[in-house]
């Protein structure tokens, strides 16, 4: 007879994915926390990259809005995935982004003035000091997670205990692209952990019209990989997640799926006005909850975090943001044959008289 599965502990297995929460929304500790949160450096620099990430945020919003940079897509109430999850990596891990993932990104490396230049419009803000092998953002939905497979399977080819993290929203795991990766990732059992940024919202769409499915998390079952929640607005608890999954691929161990469960306090992007599809009341009550209020509260109440250090970081970024804008505003454009010099490893014959013409015939 053919094998029937068990439906009963099919939705059980499915019940029992395990969600990670250190922080309440309070910021009081629930459980017992992991070793490096017991440590006031480790908790400062983790508030330090999520309150760096808002501070620029808020910079590059009025940027746009007064037309000196393009459409940006902030982190707002988001910057707990993104910091807990580069600060869990090592240097020579790789990181694919999405298009919401500044506060990994600086966290590992990329400097401000490059992020506004790639917002600019200027592809030398792709081009990184700091992490070189790290890929640039990816608007397009999803592409990443198949390109974490690639980069996961050179890996293991080579031998090397390197890990590649993919990291999307709720949306982008609607895609055919997401459970492709997750398939090969799970039949080569590779070094590769997807984390999944479920802000409820991708774009106009809420999560209950994306899918049936009780939790993102459980999307990996069918995979064969291993997956769990996380608070998205606790760093601690997102760290100490992707820490696991890390140390669990680097070991031979494969590919995990975790899901941040945030929120997004703000539009999808500079181009969207999210008041034409939730309520404003909906967004206030997650307010009281978000990332660096939490942490805030838990470094005064646990390590007599000070209103002087909390001014004092704030000035110290807020240099930082403003010298980054500054730098980006006074970097001249690239002359308009640039496009034929990085389009191409050489330059076709049929294309160089082109390139030579004045830029107004080329216009034409």
């Amino acid at each position: 007879m053919p094998h029937v599965p068990d439906q009963q502990g099919t939705a059980a297995s499915l019940a029992a994915i395990p969600f990670t929460r250190y922080l309440t929304a309070q910021g009081t500790v629930q459980g017992v926390l992991p070793e490096f949160a017991r440590q006031r450096t480790e908790l400062t620099a983790l508030y330090a990259g999520m309150l760096r990430t808002r501070l620029f945020d808020k910079k590059a919003v009025a940027l746009q809005r007064t037309g000196r940079l393009g459409t940006f897509a902030s982190s707002l109430g988001q910057e707990a995935a993104a910091v807990g999850t580069a600060a869990a990596m090592r240097p020579e891990d790789v990181l694919l982004p999405s298009f919401r993932e500044q506060g990994a990104q600086f966290w590992r490396g990329v400097r401000m003035e490059e992020s506004l230049l790639y917002w600019g419009g200027d592809e030398r803000g792709s081009d990184f000091a700091g992490p070189r092998q790290d890929f640039p953002v990816c608007v397009p939905v999803s592409t990443q997670y198949p390109q974490a497979v690639g980069v996961a399977l050179a890996f293991q080819l080579r031998g090397e205990a390197r890990c590649a993290v993919a990291v999307g929203g709720d949306g982008s795991t609607s895609r055919g692209d997401f459970h492709e990766a997750l398939n090969m990732a799970g039949v080569w059992t590779l070094p590769a952990v997807f984390v999944i940024n479920n802000n409820q919202w991708a774009i106009s769409v809420p999560l209950s019209s994306q899918t049936a499915a009780p939790t993102l998390a459980q999307k990996a079952v069918a995979a064969g990989l291993p997956s769990e929640q996380a608070d998205g607005c606790d760093v601690i608890a997102v760290r100490d997640a992707v820490d696991r999954a890390l140390a669990r691929a680097r070991s031979g161990g494969g590919a995990s799926v975790i899901e941040c469960i945030s929120y997004r306090l703000a539009d999808h992007t500079t181009a969207d006005d999210a008041a034409r599809y939730r309520d404003d009341a909906e967004v206030s009550k997650h307010w009281a909850a978000e990332p660096l209020r939490r942490l805030r509260k838990h470094l005064q109440d646990a390590h007599g975090w000070t209103r002087q250090e909390e001014e004092a970081l704030k000035a110290e970024i807020g240099a930082e943001v403003e010298a980054a804008a500054e730098a980006y505003l006074a970097t001249p454009p690239q002359p308009d044959t640039a496009v034929a010099d990085y389009l191409y490893a050489g330059l076709p014959d049929t294309r160089a008289p082109q390139r030579a013409q004045p830029a107004e015939a080329r216009d034409d």
